[in-house]
């Protein structure tokens, strides 16, 4: 059955203060001061933490004068933190301002370079009160990507010269063009003291075990730059150290001296880079606490901006860098529990503390060892996942030009290359629609491969007038998308050819929306959406129909509408089907056993129908093992059903992402209230030990590991679940006689695209399991679905 794309409609600004907490403060004590002396506390050190070493860093790498990376890190951890508009999102000096803020202090000077982030604060203030934030993320990710992508690799190159003892040049071809020479001479105590940085930063995340556990609790930044700046001192090694001048020369905004042309341009250019990766940091944070029990309202983009553009305000006027979201530091106070904006002001409130009484302890670090961390952010920013991405969408182009362009011309001329591109791949795709024509068995084949667009009308044209009259004819289209004029062309062609005696069926393989969807004519059996049966659940992007009111509905009328267009538009195709299993009885030949989790509609993800799967559903898709002590029935009952009496050929068990079982499985802690919810959860206990057992992620999806230690239990939870279901005696004697197999499957909900576990090991076994992707097949009608054997 044809289905939605599950989307979240309500675009109302949300008040943003606060996470909605677990329970009710104790009497006596105010919900603010309960959130700061808990999980915005911790998570506002932890943070403090990262954020002090990469602050420098990112000031050692434009130029500025070391305060003035301090400065962005207090101004945005306590104005954004704030005002903004994305509680949890971390603000202060980014990395990928770096090439601009650099060439910009190059250019004008330090002083200039500070008033020209006041302006760029000023420009994203109307940008937020004109209420356009939404609108800057319709730029192609892979323009965003490339962009970063550009900025990480001019950095990185800039830093290795640190990084060997010598100084950067002004652009990247200079930069390489001097890295022989420098390779050839470099200083060994400073190539040393950045080799155990980057070791260290690679090495601490990955230590395992229990002790492992416990050392990561402190942030690889942290613990790199402070083991090198010990290091370095107990070795008395003579090395270019942090330079901290007293705050009483530190230097303010001044006057904008220089072209007007040439400031309008770094303006536009520190507000667009600020503005787009602020936004899309709270986008992603947005999508992290999603699968939180209780999640927070989602950002307000809007204000967000606003708080961005103030922070700029008040940083450059203080002699601060510009300020934006960074992900770093926004991934770290997620992941440390915060639930409200508390966590992001305390951390501005200890980088204020540190630079007034930890000089003397600042001004022990290396150079080299922070040149060293702010080169590996750098190179993170050249993301193989994104890379992959843009692939997959074939924007590939799109993205070597962007990052071609960032780093051989800079930001803004790398930007404008990509949109460029950009808009010229679109017209491409628009104006290379395929068109075919054929005979097969008395039929007319019209098969309409792209975007339908008035580009395309004369050939389609062609196309059509091949068709003999009075012919049956099946015109197939393979787009989402057909203007007015293309509509009205395939309209009159139809009602000429009816005329004459001829018949005229129109499909269309991605359900696509025609230009007048709601017509009443020749075309209404493809002109509607082909998710109407969802229509009116209000999670689902489709249109209201013209005459239904707007507004919330109560959910007994979205049911009773729902069955009723059930009952008008799917009802006539599959009466005779239903009639016909009413009759002889269902004969599934697979047991389907996946989660409760709305976003999963089996049928869609398998191209299944009526009679084809025996489905079980339950929280975390778990499977009890057998026994009495297990005190639940119910799946070893569905299970016992399906194998003993409806004698299925396959059993399925179907994880997906972001399940928010597991996520909870991941959070629970020994004790405490054992609800029914946590009662059933430990069925899960074996998934969350399999995954602790091993010494390293060794479960690879589509040839890379998983992207979180969710997506990890997720996939673990489906290869312990069959574990379990080999342990059913029904299970085990069905395979040992051969007539029963066992199938893993996994379903990444934001991807649209389904994985089979095509390779499994033994507890324990480095060997793994390995998920493949299921690659779409090309044929005529609906792609058919997975074999599930």
């Amino acid at each position: 059955m044809p289905a939605c794309v599950p989307t979240r409609t309500d675009d109302s600004s949300h008040a943003p203060d606060e996470g909605r907490p677990h329970s009710p403060p104790p009497p006596g004590r105010s919900p603010r001061i309960r959130s700061i002396q808990g999980a915005d506390l911790s998570a506002s050190i932890a943070v403090f933490l990262i954020a002090l070493p990469l602050s420098l860093g990112i000031a050692l790498a434009t130029g500025a004068p070391l305060q003035a990376g301090l400065v962005a890190a207090a101004v945005g951890g306590l104005v954004v933190g704030r005002l903004g508009g994305a509680p949890l999102q971390v603000s202060g000096p980014a990395a990928g301002l770096t090439v601009v803020t650099a060439d910009l202090i190059q250019t004008y000077g330090w002083r200039t370079t500070c008033a020209i982030t006041v302006l760029a604060g000023l420009a994203q203030l109307g940008l937020g009160l004109l209420r356009v934030a939404r609108s800057a993320l319709a730029v192609s990710p892979a323009i965003v990507h490339g962009m970063l992508a550009g900025i990480g690799l001019t950095i990185a190159v800039a830093q290795l010269h640190i990084v060997l003892g010598g100084s950067p040049r002004s652009s990247v071809v200079a930069n390489v063009r001097e890295l022989p020479a420098q390779l050839a001479h470099p200083q060994i105590a400073a190539l040393s003291m950045s080799a155990l940085t980057l070791v260290l930063l690679l090495a601490w995340p990955r230590i395992r075990g229990r002790a492992g556990r416990v050392l990561r609790t402190a942030p690889a930044p942290l613990v790199a730059v402070a083991v090198a700046t010990a290091t370095a001192s107990l070795a008395g090694l003579s090395l270019p150290k942090v330079d901290l001048p007293s705050w009483r020369s530190h230097a303010l905004a001044g006057l904008p001296e220089g072209p007007v042309l040439g400031l309008v341009a770094a303006v536009l250019t520190v507000t667009l880079v600020c503005s787009v990766q602020s936004l899309l940091g709270a986008v992603a944070v947005d999508k992290v606490t999603a699968r939180r029990p209780t999640p927070p309202p989602r950002s307000d983009l809007d204000r967000e901006l606003l708080g961005q553009g103030a922070a700029n305000i008040v940083s450059g006027t203080l002699g601060g860098l510009p300020v934006a979201g960074v992900a770093v530091r926004s991934s770290a106070n997620l992941q440390a529990g915060a639930r409200t904006r508390n966590s992001t002001m305390l951390h501005g409130a200890w980088v204020v503390v540190a630079a007034l009484l930890m000089v003397p302890v600042l001004e022990l670090i290396p150079l080299a060892a922070l040149a060293a961390l702010v080169m590996a952010v750098g190179i993170q920013m050249v993301s193989l996942h994104h890379i992959r991405t843009v692939t997959r969408h074939r924007e590939v182009l799109v993205y070597a030009v962007t990052t071609l362009g960032v780093v051989l011309l800079g930001v803004l001329e790398g930007v404008a290359l990509g949109v460029a591109v950009a808009v010229g791949v679109a017209l491409h795709r628009l104006a290379h629609t395929r068109i075919t024509h054929e005979e097969a068995e008395g039929v007319h084949h019209v098969r309409v491969r792209g975007q339908l667009t008035f580009l395309a009308v004369p050939r389609l044209s062609r196309a059509l007038h091949l068709v003999p009259a009075g012919s049956d004819v099946v015109v197939e289209l393979d787009g989402s998308f057909m203007d007015h004029a293309a509509y009205e062309s395939l309209h009159d062609w139809e009602s000429a050819h009816t005329a004459r005696g001829g018949s005229v069926e129109l499909t269309g393989r991605t359900g696509g929306r025609l230009a007048e969807p709601h017509a009443d004519d020749g075309l209404k059996q493809g002109a509607h959406c082909h998710c109407r049966p969802w229509t009116p659940w209000r999670n689902h992007h489709c249109e209201r129909p013209e005459s239904e009111p707007s507004g919330p509905r109560p959910s007994g009328h979205r049911l009773a509408s729902g069955i009723s267009s059930f009952q008008r538009n799917t009802a006539p195709l599959v009466r005779g089907e239903l009639a016909r299993l009413a009759r002889e009885g269902q004969r599934p030949s697979q047991l389907f056993l996946t989660c409760a989790d709305s976003r999963l509609v089996t049928s869609m993800i398998t191209s299944s129908g009526p009679g084809d799967l025996f489905v079980v559903r339950n929280v975390g898709n778990l499977v009890p093992p057998p026994g009495e002590e297990s005190g639940d029935d119910s799946v070893a009952a569905a299970i016992e059903y399906a194998v003993e009496v409806l004698g299925v050929r396959s059993i399925t068990v179907c994880g997906h992402s972001g399940c928010g079982a597991m996520q909870a499985l991941l959070n629970s802690e020994p004790g405490g209230a054992r609800t029914p919810l946590k009662r059933w959860l430990r069925h899960g206990t074996a998934s969350l030990e399999r995954m602790a057992a091993k010494e390293r992620p060794w479960t690879r999806i589509a040839g890379r590991a998983p992207a979180d230690a969710v997506e990890q239990l997720c996939l673990t939870n489906v290869v312990q679940q069959l574990e379990h279901l080999r342990a059913h005696e029904c299970v085990a004697r069905a395979m040992e006689a051969g007539a029963l197999e066992l199938q893993g499957m996994y379903f990444h909900v934001g991807e649209a695209q389904a994985y089979l576990l095509t390779g499994t090991a033994p507890h324990g076994d480095p060997a793994g399991e390995l998920f493949d992707r299921v690659a779409a097949t090309a044929g005529h009608g609906t792609s058919p679905a997975p074999s599930l054997p």
